[in-house]
């Protein structure tokens, strides 16, 4: 059976009053054990209400930890979950995905395994998808003040190059905690690349979108995974992913630096045959071929950069692979799958 998003030709309707037959929470989890043992009894009671039923989908990225056992154990309680346990720890980005291709709901939450998504925002996201939106973000607005001078700067820069680079509006300050409709899922699922940047690919999309503020809460168990290295790594995919200013910015600067080479040479001939200075040229020469190797080396890199994810794509490698994927839970009975054919 094949999923389509409808075609929709007119405004849509100001209000979704069908209400919601599945609503399902896709929650990435690497060694989150602690955490996943809180949360997941207090999404079913915050949200339980919200859809005629419930499905919280727990993608275990490869955790050294018991989350494995904890999120089995809430399926032995009763609990509305679902375990998508992957074979090895591949990463955020396709934990995410990997929970979007396994999600069944007309409306799909994702959020952190960490408790840090408040609740309360979860239900304001799902009041504004009754409105007609089709995604609904967070935004954090504390997010730069609790951060380094250092990575404010770097933050700054970056969004700066993406803004500069893409026709694709990427907010600020606002992560993969969002609500989609079952036609964005549908559209992301036929993303095939394998580098991914989801914030950028949830803007790529388009659709109906608007952003919600909302001021993290503490974790309930454990410290952040998320170090200095793997943010640079994120950057750097996002991009060679979504932008081309870094080759167009070297092309500029090899165009600089020849201009200001043949400035260079035009001043010593000026100097050597018109004032008559005797030019030794052994610093000149060094520092010139210094400068101009690190220029080298560093469009090389950016080059290299752009040719690293050729070269993962064309591989066509499998963006994640599951080792336990437990049963989907049962729709409602009188809910006919939208836009089913």
């Amino acid at each position: 059976m094949s999923e389509t998003c409808p075609t929709i030709s007119t405004p849509p309707p100001p209000l979704r009053s069908a209400g919601i037959a599945l609503l399902s929470v896709v929650l990435p989890a690497f060694n989150e054990a602690g955490s996943l043992a809180l949360l997941l009894p207090r999404l079913q009671q915050a949200l339980g209400a919200q859809a005629r039923a419930l499905e919280l989908v727990v993608v275990d990225d490869g955790s050294s930890d018991d989350t494995a056992l904890v999120v089995h154990s809430a399926i032995a309680k009763g609990l509305p979950v679902r375990l998508v346990r992957l074979s090895r720890n591949f990463g955020k980005e396709a934990a995410l995905s990997a929970g979007l291709d396994v999600a069944d709901g007309d409306v799909v939450v994702c959020m952190d395994a960490d408790g840090q998504h408040p609740l309360e925002t979860v239900l304001e996201m799902i009041a504004l998808w009754r409105t007609g939106r089709d995604v609904v973000y967070g935004v954090q607005t504390d997010r730069l003040n609790s951060q380094s001078a250092t990575r404010r700067g770097f933050t700054r820069i970056f969004y700066w190059l993406m803004h500069i680079g893409t026709r694709v509006e990427i907010p600020a300050n606002a992560g993969d905690f969002r609500l989609l409709d079952r036609c964005v899922v549908l559209a992301l699922r036929r993303l095939p690349e394998r580098a991914r940047y989801m914030k950028g690919l949830f803007a790529w999309v388009g659709f109906d979108a608007i952003g919600v503020p909302y001021v993290p809460e503490n974790r309930l168990h454990g410290v952040s995974h998320y170090k200095y290295r793997r943010l640079f790594s994120l950057a750097m995919t996002a991009m060679t992913a979504f932008t081309q200013v870094p080759l167009r910015m070297v092309t500029a600067l090899g165009v600089l630096v020849s201009i200001l080479a043949v400035l260079f040479g035009l001043w010593v001939i000026f100097e050597t045959t018109v004032i008559g200075v005797s030019v030794s040229g052994y610093a000149t020469v060094v520092t010139s071929i210094v400068f101009l190797a690190g220029v080298q080396l560093m469009c090389l890199g950016i080059i290299g950069e752009y040719l690293g994810r050729v070269f993962d794509e064309v591989k066509q490698r499998p963006l994640y692979l599951t080792r336990e994927i437990t049963p989907p839970l049962p729709r409602p009975a009188a809910e006919q799958d939208r836009g089913a054919t």
